[in-house]
């Protein structure tokens, strides 16, 4: 279903509605301020890819983005959680650095792992050629006080076939659980520890790289809680992933694992996810807060490069305001 979106209106302003008849969507979020030359809100010509997750945007040149299409498109992460864009050929490493700032706080790379190079250390390289993948369900850097807001892709080098990614809908996933469980959840608290992924990666390497201004000796687990409540749409969300979650905190070793199994299985139903074939020229926005991601890795020995930028997060709060 393709619509034209209005986005940047206030509280204060009334809903504009479509032609069709179906209310338009204005979610506000904390945007960069508009400018003096521009106060109207920009339309953004949007493809939905199901009822309330995931759009392609047409229509939009992210290297020459205006200030009011940049305010629309960061409104509107919130609002679909993943945005998809085609034919971005004129964005490259120093512009989508750029992209980013104008979308909110652009953060180093990695905590573990430096930047694709000295001039861009914000980018993170997932290169296939020296084991740069993310085939496992995983929410970006979630063993961190702060998680990322969200995370900016560009595909750079593609396999003829295969390397697909895939989105799940974390808020999609809690609303469609019973009550019981949905209370349940609401109670829980999930250990998150970046040591299977990424301590050896750390114990090998001498250099150390910087996140929000802290050197990463090791990696310490911190806790999260089950259930995130998202602080621009206010909705609760999932804040559970297994590449990153150890453990639930005060319940047994076997609770622990069941209950985290039935929550990774429903989360993973097929009418929670979106899926995105890729090609050279893409960018894909999400919005950390809300989803998890998978990339196939069904491509042998073929390369494939992808460059990623984070935003800057905030603490998870959940329904017990932990």
């Amino acid at each position: 279903m393709r619509e034209r979106a209005l986005y940047g209106l206030t509280p204060s302003e009334p809903a504009t509605t479509h032609p069709t008849g179906v209310p338009v969507m204005t979610i506000t979020a904390p945007v960069l301020p508009a400018p003096a030359t521009s106060t109207a809100p920009a339309a953004l010509d949007l493809e939905r890819l199901a009822p309330g997750f995931g759009a392609r945007v047409h229509g939009v040149d992210l290297a020459s983005a205006t200030d009011a299409q940049v305010r629309a498109i960061r409104t509107a992460l919130a609002a679909h959680k993943v945005l998809f864009f085609s034919g971005q050929h004129a964005l490259h490493p120093d512009g989508q650095i750029a992209l980013g700032r104008r979308l909110g706080d652009v953060t180093e790379s990695h905590p573990v792992v430096p930047g694709v190079d000295e001039e861009h250390p914000e980018i993170y390289a997932l290169d296939s050629a020296s084991g740069g993948f993310a085939d496992v369900w995983h929410t970006d850097v979630t063993f961190v006080r702060r998680p990322p807001l969200g995370s900016v892709l560009r595909a750079v080098v593609l396999p003829p076939t295969g390397g697909d990614t895939q989105w799940a809908d974390l808020q999609l996933a809690y609303e469609s659980l019973s009550e019981p469980l949905q209370r349940l959840a609401d109670q829980l608290v999930a250990v998150h520890d970046g040591t299977r992924e990424f301590g050896y990666y750390l114990a090998q390497r001498e250099a150390r790289t910087k996140w929000e201004g802290e050197q990463f000796q090791a990696l310490v687990p911190v806790e999260h809680p089950v259930v995130r409540i998202h602080p621009e749409t206010g909705r609760k969300g999932l804040f559970v992933n297994p590449g990153f979650v150890s453990h639930l905190k005060d319940v047994s070793d076997a609770e622990s694992r069941y209950l985290l199994d039935l929550f990774y299985a429903h989360i993973t139903k097929p009418e929670h996810i979106v899926r995105h074939r890729w090609s050279v020229g893409d960018v894909v926005m999400w919005d950390n807060r809300s989803t998890v991601h998978y990339a196939n890795r069904d491509y042998g020995d073929q390369r494939r490069v992808m460059h990623r930028i984070t935003l800057r997060g905030d603490k998870p709060v959940g329904p017990t305001g932990a």
